[in-house]
């Protein structure tokens, strides 16, 4: 039936994004490295405008243990430091009067673990939503049948449902699995 065709694509969808969204979110738990990502969440007075650091500045990083933020007008970079010290990434910008420079200092065991917990979070999100999708697919394959699909077909259907919401699990537990392996790694 082609509606069931519809629901099992939309069900994959639904997973993909889930997952690409748990993959964001960990790629802004750092691992002791240096990422330009750290700084996605930093927003910057410009012009009145509370506006996304990577949109006033160029962010790279010139080594493993510093990002350097340059900003496109020196008028803000006195905005940009205000902006990283009243975050919550617990980082001392340093400047030079033309652009900001951030250490990462090496992670401590205790805070390795807190980000651990902090990925374990995510990950579990991650899940819930796969799992909210499999549960509104599967609701919506009952209400087919109740409109006259066959048992059989929808049965088939929700056991496709189900490999396809095991796959996405796997993926999320892979994904925790190597997080888990670079947060840790000294």
């Amino acid at each position: 039936m082609e509606e069931i065709e519809l629901y099992l694509e939309e069900a994959q969808e639904l997973m993909d994004k889930a997952i690409n969204h748990t993959v964001h979110e960990m790629s802004r738990i750092r691992a002791g490295k240096a990422t330009p990502s750290m700084l996605e969440a930093i927003r910057v007075e410009y012009y009145g405008t509370e506006t996304p650091i990577n949109q006033v500045s160029s962010i790279t990083t010139p080594d493993a243990r510093t990002i350097m933020i340059k900003p496109f007008e020196r008028s803000i970079l006195a905005g940009i430091e205000r902006a990283i010290i009243n975050s919550d990434l617990g980082l001392n910008p340093q400047n030079d009067g033309e652009q900001v420079f951030l250490h990462i200092p090496m992670l401590t065991e205790e805070r390795r673990q807190e980000l651990v917990k902090q990925v374990k979070q995510e990950i579990e999100h991650g899940k819930v939503s796969v799992r909210n999708v499999r549960k509104e697919i599967n609701d919506s394959l009952k209400k087919l049948q109740k409109e006259g699909a066959s048992e059989d077909e929808i049965k088939r259907a929700e056991d496709q449902v189900q490999k396809i919401t095991d796959h996405h699990i796997k993926l999320i537990d892979e994904l925790f699995a190597k997080k888990e392996a670079d947060i840790m790694k000294v």
